[in-house]
């Protein structure tokens, strides 16, 4: 959901009304998913990199996702829909992350559609974090993708069909490597706040006429 800033600078506002925007068009998004039968959508919400932006602006990103993140639960549960959490959640504290956890444990059993946010996120971290988490297990023989796909902070979400990043750059920036690696990459030059729902249904049709050959 790249952009943010860049949308408020060029309008004369605040960087941080950028990001409360940026929230909005998250909401936003989901409920186009929902509508269009999509179950799982991931949203990269805050990097592992983002803590060393400007401490005032970290303050107020990690604020905005404690108090509103939680709070919009009740109404995605409404539409029958669950949320998870990805990544190092006590770096928020530890009642954050028991918050969410509990929030986890109330999911639906069948949603229709699941929101997985990406927090303190950064998937080399998430990938030596797994291999740690299989060397603190018994000794072991050889180990297989499945097994090791369980130690994921992603573990149970399926792997993205698509991966889309917004604002310009054509890079993915830590974002699900190991799961992405097969989900067919979208680039768009326009910044995460402006993302239309014209844009959204263009990307759907789009990857529907590719040829998804998985290797084979």
């Amino acid at each position: 959901m790249d952009g943010n800033r860049r949308f408020a600078r060029e309008r004369g506002l605040a960087t941080l009304e950028g990001h409360r925007m940026g929230y909005a068009k998250a909401k936003e998004v989901a409920q186009w998913c929902r509508d269009a039968g999509v179950r799982h959508l991931v949203l990269y919400a805050f990097s592992t990199e983002n803590w060393n932006r400007a401490p005032e602006e970290v303050a107020y990103l990690t604020d905005m996702m404690k108090k509103l993140l939680l709070s919009e639960v009740d109404e995605l549960r409404k539409e029958h829909g669950a949320v998870r959490f990805v990544g190092d959640l006590e770096r928020f504290g530890a009642d954050f992350a028991a918050q969410a956890r509990a929030l986890e444990a109330q999911n639906p059993a069948d949603p229709v559609l699941t929101v997985s946010i990406a927090l303190s996120y950064g998937g080399r971290a998430e990938i030596v974090r797994a291999v740690n988490k299989l060397l603190d297990e018994a000794p072991r023989g050889e180990v297989g993708e499945k097994e090791f796909e369980k130690h994921l902070w992603t573990a149970g979400v399926p792997d993205p069909d698509i991966v889309l990043r917004t604002g310009g750059e054509r890079r993915l920036s830590g974002f699900l490597p190991w799961q992405s690696v097969y989900s067919e990459l979208f680039f768009l030059d326009t910044y995460w706040p402006a993302f239309s729902k014209k844009e959204f249904d263009e990307i759907l049709a789009a990857y529907a006429k590719r040829e998804r050959r998985m290797g084979k």
